[in-house]
């Protein structure tokens, strides 16, 4: 099986190619292009360094999110599209999870932390084995402070992963969790582990379609929020 992924949701774009749960190639560029610019370049120099056509393909994955809304939308929707000329399936991969599978932590848990603003973070717990991924919490949006108080319950080394690391290292570490940090190399999203997951989530038939393939914002954009809040306020003013 043949499986192409693509990962935007964070300043690297990325594409991999996993073939029957082996990676074959990958390409991933952080150049200040926008995404948008560089993916479907990307996917054709790929494919045809690898020797593939389109048609070879059997299979597409996406992070779908948590991460950028513009990154995430533009991804979702290239794999949506190729999904629909092809005629494939789409596994959607947590942008969270693929993130904690670059981790290798046999002695204990990943947690990955992406800056969500204002002391927020997207974040999940997850245990990584050699081929399984168990999900310890949910992917969600919440408060250092929250998740901080959450990880107290776990009395084993918690592996933090993430461009959050940098903004709560030294808080992290004086509240006591048996804290390792991944270096910064670690940080990039990359496509070969939304490749691979996707090759074991197919197992358990967690696949979709192009039309049911959606990004997984967690929360609303900035720019929603502040129209219900002058919605809100133009409401309360009549």
């Amino acid at each position: 099986m043949i499986i192409l992924a693509l990962d935007t949701s964070a300043q690297a774009a990325s594409v991999a190619v996993v073939k029957d749960g082996y990676l074959t190639g990958e390409i991933t560029i952080r150049n200040g292009k926008t995404h948008s610019q560089k993916v479907i370049p990307m996917i054709h120099q790929l494919l045809e360094m690898l020797d593939y056509k389109p048609e070879d393909l059997d299979m597409l994955a996406v992070a779908n999110g948590p991460g950028s809304f513009t990154g995430l939308r533009i991804g979702v929707v290239t794999i949506k599209a190729m999904a629909y000329a092809l005629n494939l399936p789409v596994v959607e991969v947590s942008t969270l999870m693929a993130l904690a599978y670059t981790v290798s932590a046999p002695d204990g848990l990943v947690c990955p932390v992406m800056d969500a603003r204002n002391r927020q973070v997207y974040t999940g717990l997850y245990k990584i084995g050699n081929e399984s991924v168990s999900v310890l919490m949910e992917d969600t949006g919440i408060a250092i402070e929250e998740l901080v108080s959450k990880l107290r319950a776990y009395d084993m080394p918690i592996h933090f992963v993430g461009d959050a690391v940098s903004l709560y290292e030294d808080y992290i570490l004086d509240q006591g969790i048996k804290a390792r940090f991944a270096p910064d190399n670690i940080f990039t999203h990359r496509a070969a582990a939304v490749a691979y997951l996707a090759w074991l989530m197919q197992k358990d038939g967690k696949v979709t379609d192009a039309f049911h393939v959606v990004p997984n914002y967690l929360r609303k954009s900035q720019a929603e929020r502040m129209k219900e809040l002058l919605s809100g306020s133009n409401s309360n003013g009549k």
